[in-house]
């Protein structure tokens, strides 16, 4: 419903931002009102691109592990949680959302049982731990999944800070860790 009434909002913004247009070329060309609303329009896209930018996450070498097989699930997981975020930001439809949902939430586990297999197969020593941290996430995701049940607009949102947060913090401190202790081993 939020979605709906954002979107309705700036079509009623621009709607009347064209009515005040043609009724101020209606008093003369010299009328300074509609060249500030056509100023407003144009600048709106912009506005806009950057407010919602900063909801998407993206890749840089800072949040490589040096492990090709990690940094690319790490580079899909990102861009699943920008798909998410783009079925939350525009109105997509609840069926892209879903599928958006449950793409991430799907590969997530992939990517987890991955790692873990290789700290297993390593003999990392801190193996337990890292994977207590990735049943910890999964099941704070669990717990967004039923609320968002409950209340689809108002858990998504809450639901694709903690994902982006989550990942890029888990990345740059935990999954460090192990990448040394892996990359000694041989493991790229």
């Amino acid at each position: 419903m939020r979605k709906s009434l954002q979107t309705f909002g700036l079509s009623l913004f621009i709607v009347l931002a064209f009515l005040v247009i043609g009724i101020g070329f209606l008093f003369g060309m010299d009328n300074p009102v509609p060249w500030i609303m056509i100023a407003v329009l144009a600048v709106l896209p912009i506005i806009h691109k950057k407010i919602t930018s900063r909801r998407f996450v993206s890749w840089d070498d800072s949040l490589g592990v040096g492990i090709q097989a990690i940094d690319d699930d790490h580079q899909k997981l990102l861009s699943l949680i920008n798909n998410l975020q783009t079925a939350v930001l525009y109105p997509t439809g609840e069926s892209f959302e879903r599928q958006a949902l449950n793409e991430l939430v799907e590969y997530t586990k992939h990517h987890f049982q991955r790692e873990e297999q290789l700290m297993q197969e390593n003999g990392y020593p801190e193996y337990e731990l890292h994977k207590r941290e990735h049943k910890e996430m999964i099941e704070k995701v669990s717990v967004f999944l039923a609320s968002y049940e409950k209340d689809r607009e108002g858990a998504i949102d809450d639901l694709t800070a903690f994902l982006k947060t989550w990942l890029t913090d888990h990345i740059a401190d935990t999954d460090r860790k192990y990448s040394k202790f892996l990359r000694d081993k041989g493991v790229r």
